[in-house]
């Protein structure tokens, strides 16, 4: 089934409108399942007309929509000017868009909205980074529904709350997030690039306390971290000391750990004291974890490695951090080439993040620094 994706960067928002929509068009007619939009720049204070465009001269199924700092097309990323970017499909499946908040209740507890019980297998997020607990909904989304992924990111495009916009349908909000929710035949395989390669060798924690690590094999972890740091070259200690992480395995089924096999969090702190490591995720004692390291030539192999072995596809969306890009990168483009090279027609879109959420295994995830990508199969 076909997919399409298009750009402007006209100075001009009504040109620049009208050429994204006159392309998807061309290439799909009228009515597709789906559409996403995305828009960077100056083009921010236009994404109600944007949207009312895209709704009456499209007239999708389905629309959602971010703004952001910088948005990808194709094999392009436009980073940091005015840009507006269009994607959409026609499915051998069924999309339904879901409009989603969440409340603080008077206890301090946080109360957010349920999803529907359907056969969906896929969530694509766009969420406000300011106003919508996105790791929280994640997670509980995984107990309640187990057999959904939830691929996105967060809109990137403000500061401050009530900056960003969240499109969906024909309504705009400051708020919340929005999703499609996609069931039926139409395959969306998930693909989450964190960037990092392991240093040293897999632990298991022996002694922690929610996101305290005390003991890695036995020994206090600061102890494991320094019988570490020895034993590597003099480039992986310069990439120690610029930013360690740590990577916790998600299937303990599996004997041998690999890309894709951990979730990465930021070691943030050590305790001279007490030999304890602080990092940004809770570690279970039993659980697998491996120091971590990355650089350009690390997220870069990361990639490549993730994207090597699978068949070409109809179609992409791509959330990528907005710290990657020629802020990580010697050149323009990265992520969004090497996706679209898997992509036929190049039908890629997507945007720079605030976080970017992927199933690492079978749970989904809010991540950092991290390339997540939704690749359609029809």
């Amino acid at each position: 089934m076909p997919y399409a994706s298009s750009l402007s960067t006209h100075h001009d928002p009504g040109i620049a409108i009208g050429e994204t929509i006159g392309e998807v068009l061309e290439v799909l007619g009228p009515s597709p399942d789906v559409v996403a939009l995305f828009i960077s720049g100056n083009f921010l204070p236009h994404a109600e007309n944007f949207l009312t465009a895209t709704q009456n001269l499209l007239q999708p199924a389905a629309l959602i929509g971010t703004t952001a700092v910088s948005v990808i097309s194709g094999p392009r990323e436009v980073e940091d000017q005015g840009a507006v970017a269009l994607w959409g499909g026609r499915f051998t499946g069924t999309a339904s868009t879901i409009r989603l908040d969440a409340r603080q209740l008077s206890g301090g507890a946080i109360e957010i909205d349920e999803l529907p019980q359907s056969n969906a297998h896929t969530l694509i997020l766009l969420a406000d980074p300011f106003t919508f607990p996105t790791e929280l909904a994640v997670s509980a989304w995984s107990n309640s529904h187990p057999q959904l992924q939830v691929i996105g990111g967060l809109a990137s495009a403000a500061s401050a709350p009530n900056g960003n916009r969240l499109l969906i349908d024909d309504q705009m909000y400051e708020t919340g997030a929005v999703g499609l929710l996609v069931e039926g035949p139409t395959r969306v395989d998930p693909l989450v690039s964190q960037g990092c390669r392991p240093v040293g060798s897999p632990l298991i924690v022996t002694a922690a306390d929610q996101n305290l690590i005390r003991e890695l094999g036995g020994k206090p972890a600061l102890v494991r971290l320094e019988e570490m740091f020895q034993g590597l070259s003099e480039n992986e200690k310069l990439l120690v000391n610029q930013g360690l992480h740590i990577g916790r395995v998600i299937d303990e089924h599996k004997v041998d750990f690999g890309t894709g096999d951990f979730l990465i969090r930021a070691v943030m702190g050590a305790d001279q004291r007490t030999g304890s490591l602080a990092i940004g995720d809770n570690a279970p004692v039993g659980s697998t974890v491996q120091f971590q390291v990355r650089d350009a030539q690390s997220a870069d192999d990361d990639l490549r490695l993730l994207v090597q072995p699978l068949d070409p596809a109809d179609g992409a969306l791509l959330f990528t951090c907005n710290g990657r890009g020629t802020h990580l990168f010697e050149h323009p483009d990265h992520d969004a080439a090497i996706i679209a090279d898997l992509v036929r027609q190049e039908a890629v879109a997507g945007m720079f993040c605030a976080g970017e959420i992927g199933p690492v295994g079978t749970q989904s995830f809010l991540h950092g620094f991290t390339a997540s990508a939704a690749i359609f199969r029809d």
